[in-house]
């Protein structure tokens, strides 16, 4: 008997999003899957966790007895639910998604979609974050159906420790013009505040959001998806130091402070 993968999976877009339906669709029939999602859409939590008030674990029905449960929660909490409550043991891998919007460029630092995974990689678990560039009309129905092969690849030829990867779709995924592995992007949303006056008396704030463009790489996410190509970008996050400051400045910022 084949022993077949385990895969948690997780969202930032609520435990009723499409996406995640869609995702379960792609890799139920390979793999023994578990569901653990937020109870309402978390997008932008990035990696942030509760720690002001309580989490709430609940059940929730789902096909063919696949279990599942939301979480009062965002992405990262339901990883670590996930670890110290409801999996007997780690996955074998987290698959995140498929998130409705893309997550090129440095919006990975707000993404929940991300955030999730990356509790995940910090945990020595891998795991692989799925996007549609539409936000508006995902096509989710289409990029089901190349997520088994990328999730299959990743299982038999695992990234490095410490890295994730990072999968979008193009907006007109019918038309598709191949996979290219990319470098992430330099471009963001950047707020497009919004005033509004409320009936308290108070004016209330909306961020909003606009695409700040910058000068991309031509080997980037943001512009191999302009182009009709699907993107896969390997994210690393074991190491976060700056050895090339260190080496650059460790005699002189020591000295500061230098005690005799």
């Amino acid at each position: 008997m084949v022993c077949k993968p385990r895969i948690l999976l997780i969202n930032d877009d609520g435990i009723e999003a499409e996406g995640l339906k869609h995702l379960w669709q792609a890799l139920n029939p390979f793999a023994d899957v578990t569901i653990v999602a937020p109870w309402t859409e978390r997008s932008g939590a990035g990696v942030g966790i509760t720690l002001q008030t309580h989490l709430e674990i609940e059940p929730v029905a789902w096909e063919k007895n696949t279990p599942a449960w939301r979480v009062s929660g965002t992405p990262a909490d339901c990883v670590k639910m996930s670890l110290a409550k409801i999996l007997p043991s780690p996955p074998d891998l987290i698959v995140s998604g498929i998130n409705r919007g893309s997550n090129s460029g440095k919006n990975v630092f707000y993404s929940g979609t991300i955030g999730g995974v990356i509790e995940g990689v910090l945990r020595n678990i891998p795991g692989i974050a799925f996007s549609c560039e539409d936000f508006e009309t995902p096509n989710f129905h289409i990029a089901e159906k190349y997520i088994q092969p990328i999730v299959e690849h990743i299982l038999e030829h695992p990234l490095p420790k410490g890295t994730l990867l990072n999968v979008n779709f193009p907006t007109h995924l019918g038309d598709i013009k191949g996979f290219k592995m990319a470098r992430q992007g330099k471009g963001y949303w950047l707020e497009d505040l919004e005033e509004k006056s409320h009936t308290d008396g108070k004016t209330h704030y909306w961020l909003g959001g606009m695409w700040l463009h910058q000068n991309e790489h031509e080997e980037s996410d943001v512009h191999y998806l302009k182009q009709g190509y699907m993107t896969a970008v390997p994210i690393h996050v074991e190491e976060l130091t700056d050895h090339d400051v260190i080496e650059k400045r460790k005699t002189s910022f020591e000295n500061l402070f230098k005690i005799n």
